[in-house]
């Protein structure tokens, strides 16, 4: 195999297994190469990672070391990607009543969705994840994209019974936005005890799911490794009591008689979650 082959394939390689310990040994073998030569190899595609901010290389020193791939773009690049998001989001009739946005249509969108995926898993790649946790059903596409990224399961949190989910853990709570008493569960074999959960959704208003799904956590004998959302508002100046999260989009203000939204940049990009 030719260099420039090698390094087309160890890049695809390395892209389609993030955050997976890959021994150096493998790509001596799988390309009959000196070891050398691939260090050499990976010297440059590190480099390329970093300049085109793709992510970073790390290399893992000991007996059972080896290197991993680190999806992660740089604060600059998703600052870009959210001020277009917030273009997006600001078109004309998203409001819906009750005061929720319409986001079927974006959330829909593969490249929007790999860039969101890209914006969340970036903010948490050097804090240990284990799962990443969501509501049906809008929220899916969200865990799914930041999930693969981060190389760990996604569980689903519903709030009906499914016969297919076996055994099921559910707690009630109070609906933030309805201030109605609801119901969520999530099939006792989806977690695991003492697993660190991050949680995403795409829409937070009173907060109320958010910390139902932190209840819920709790119930595993499990810990909250992060919460973000892709979008919040706070219409009312109403919200529950949850722990310090992230946002990609902040719906700022509302015109009811033209139905039009200002959205602008939520806190993932700032010091302090209540800078806002």
């Amino acid at each position: 195999m030719k260099r420039s082959e090698r390094l087309i394939n160890m890049t695809n390689y390395l892209l389609a297994h993030p955050h997976e310990l890959i021994s150096l040994s493998l790509f001596v073998e799988k390309y009959n190469s000196a070891k050398s030569s691939i260090s050499e190899d990976l010297t440059l595609v590190k480099k390329t990672f970093l300049e085109q901010g793709i992510g970073e290389i790390k290399t893992i020193s000991g007996v059972t070391g080896g290197l991993k791939f680190i999806p992660k773009i740089s604060d600059e690049l998703g600052k870009k990607m959210v001020d277009s998001l917030c273009e997006e989001m600001s078109e004309e009739d998203r409001l819906l009543p009750g005061g929720y946005v319409y986001l079927s249509d974006l959330l829909g969108q593969p490249k929007l969705l790999r860039e969101v995926g890209q914006i969340i898993a970036s903010k948490y790649a050097d804090k240990k994840v284990d799962y990443v946790m969501t509501v049906a059903t809008k929220g899916v596409p969200i865990a799914q994209a930041v999930s693969y990224l981060l190389n760990v399961p996604f569980v689903i949190v519903r709030r009906d019974s499914k016969i297919t989910e076996g055994a099921t853990v559910s707690i009630n709570y109070a609906s933030g936005s309805s201030h109605r008493i609801e119901k969520m569960e999530l099939s006792k074999r989806s977690l695991k005890e003492d697993s660190r959960v991050l949680i995403v959704d795409d829409f937070m208003k009173g907060g109320g799911t958010i910390h139902g799904m932190e209840s819920l956590i709790s119930e595993f004998k499990s810990t909250v490794a992060g919460i973000c959302v892709f979008a919040e508002a706070r219409f009312n100046g109403e919200r529950e009591i949850v722990s310090p999260y992230d946002s990609l989009l902040f719906v700022q203000d509302v015109d009811t008689k033209t139905k039009n939204i200002k959205v602008v940049p939520g806190n993932i990009y700032k010091k302090e979650a209540d800078e806002i």
